[in-house]
């Protein structure tokens, strides 16, 4: 399991409606952030992929991801840069996508989604 739920916990309060629509939105919203994030990359669109990234930054970090949002933080930087950093942003992006994807079904499937 890559996520954890400490910082969620902390924030709900004991309020299990609040964690779940924390997760619901996660899986509604970052898979969808993530999808963009890929097609901006292949049309070198750097100014969508710096916004992106740091649109599913705080998601992944309310989800105690710090590698992911780590990950995240690095295509935010390399995307303010540009064309120069394609290279690398094109390295980063599948590392990214891994994450979210295996966290996505990790929470389907502990969340009964």
């Amino acid at each position: 399991m890559i996520y954890n739920l400490d910082k969620i916990n902390e924030l709900a309060e004991g309020d299990n409606d609040f964690i779940m629509a924390v997760v619901g939105v996660f899986l509604e919203e970052v898979p969808q952030d993530l999808a963009e994030l890929e097609v901006a990359l292949r049309q070198k669109n750097f100014e969508s992929v710096y916004k992106l990234a740091h649109k599913i930054k705080p998601n992944v970090d309310l989800l105690g991801m710090e590698d992911t949002r780590k990950i995240a933080l690095n295509i935010e930087t390399l995307g303010k840069k540009g064309k120069s950093e394609e290279a690398e942003i094109t390295r980063l992006v599948p590392l990214l996508k891994e994450d979210i994807n295996q966290v996505v079904s990790e929470l389907k499937n502990d969340f009964s989604f």
